[in-house]
């Protein structure tokens, strides 16, 4: 019998794409084992050995051994992402604290970088867990990622969509997370997988009818998938994480 391939994808929304078509395509799901994880998560599991191919946040990738970015797609921006969020009851000038979010890692590295290079402030980082959310208040601001962002609009007086800062940075876009594999894979399992994944964002309404649920309501899930989500991992995107892997170790 061939020994499937453990495969981790992030759980959050913007992946609806990815996952719609790996599981649309029977040949590619016999090969593999699908399991679903937040970021830091899927990141971890590459790292442990329990799985062999991850979507990663991409400040992991110096970490990971063997380490290989494979396919042509991404979670990236350009510009607004509306999901990678610092919130704060003061304006950045007066920030004295900011919470982590414990789901991500790339998203505290930009903050850092954005904070040294960009806003030039200077403050305090604090490690967080499960309800980290309620202590943003007064100069105490807090980075919030992915899902748990989409009832948070109007909660705190200040917003930054920290992909929109690191474009008025740079001019670049950016990328939060690459598909990663820690083991050499076929020519043709690559192509197999590459090419699910490209179905499925093809069929963007497809995989939005399908997953809709109760907290896919609450947002315009088509205008986010398709405007705010950018997923080809083009040359400008390459160029991106190079600038941001560099600035990361300043951080």
């Amino acid at each position: 019998m061939i020994e499937k391939i453990n495969i981790a994808l992030v759980s959050y929304l913007n992946t609806l794409p990815f996952l719609y078509g790996i599981q649309k395509d029977e040949a590619l799901m016999s090969q593999v084992n699908l399991r679903l994880e937040y970021p830091s998560k899927c990141a971890d599991l590459l790292k442990s050995g329990d799985v062999s191919l991850s979507l990663v946040p991409v400040v992991e990738i110096p970490n990971i051994p063997n380490s290989q970015i494979i396919g042509d797609y991404c979670i990236g921006s350009v510009g607004k992402v509306n999901t990678v969020m610092l919130y704060s009851n003061s304006p950045i000038d007066k920030i004295q604290s900011i919470a982590l979010d414990y789901q991500s890692r790339t998203s505290i590295i930009l903050v850092k970088v954005l904070a040294k290079n960009f806003w030039n402030i200077d403050v305090q980082y604090e490690e967080t867990s499960e309800g980290y959310i309620n202590s943003i208040s007064g100069t105490t601001a807090g980075v919030v990622i992915g899902d748990r962002t989409f009832d948070l609009d109007d909660a705190f007086a200040y917003k930054y969509d920290l992909s929109e800062e690191w474009e008025k940075f740079t001019g670049l876009p950016f990328v939060f997370a690459c598909w990663v594999a820690t083991k050499p894979l076929s020519e043709a399992f690559n192509k197999q997988f590459n090419s699910a994944l490209e179905c499925g964002l093809n069929q963007k309404k497809s995989a939005i009818e399908e997953f809709s649920n109760s907290e896919t309501n609450r947002m315009n899930l088509k205008e986010y998938l398709n405007e705010n989500i950018s997923y080809p991992f083009d040359l400008h995107k390459k160029e991106a994480l190079k600038k941001f892997l560099s600035l990361a170790q300043t951080v």
